[in-house]
């Protein structure tokens, strides 16, 4: 899954030039992305990984209110302007947060106990 929606990311970045879907269904798709890859190399609890994840999500979003990307003198780096960001958005917090929301949903409908 983690492969799949990189590969989404990576066609959004590369041919979504759009106000909704590059910004913000973007975003909602990394977190799902992030939880994904951690989720594939540790067994770890649902609850605990997604809040990980979004907090992780959130200092990101932190370090470039900061302008972190700038402050270590990589703003020439398309890699670390990319990885990191370079516009604070109080709007990506709630598109992180609306993609752990997914997560959770989805793990609560896919991993839902069957009746016996």
């Amino acid at each position: 899954m983690a492969v799949l929606l990189f590969g989404f990311e990576i066609l959004i970045a590369k041919f979504a030039h759009d106000p909704i879907i590059r910004p913000y269904v973007g975003d909602v798709l990394v977190s799902i992305l992030i939880y994904c890859f951690v989720k594939s190399f540790l067994p770890s609890p649902v609850l605990p990984t997604a809040l990980g994840v979004l907090l992780f999500s959130y200092a990101i979003e932190v370090m470039q209110y900061f302008q972190i990307v700038n402050r270590l003198g990589l703003q020439n780096s398309k890699m670390a302007s990319t990885v990191i960001g370079t516009s604070f958005e109080w709007i990506d917090l709630i598109a992180y947060t609306v993609g752990i929301a997914i997560v959770l949903y989805l793990e609560k409908v896919i991993n839902k106990p069957t009746e016996s």
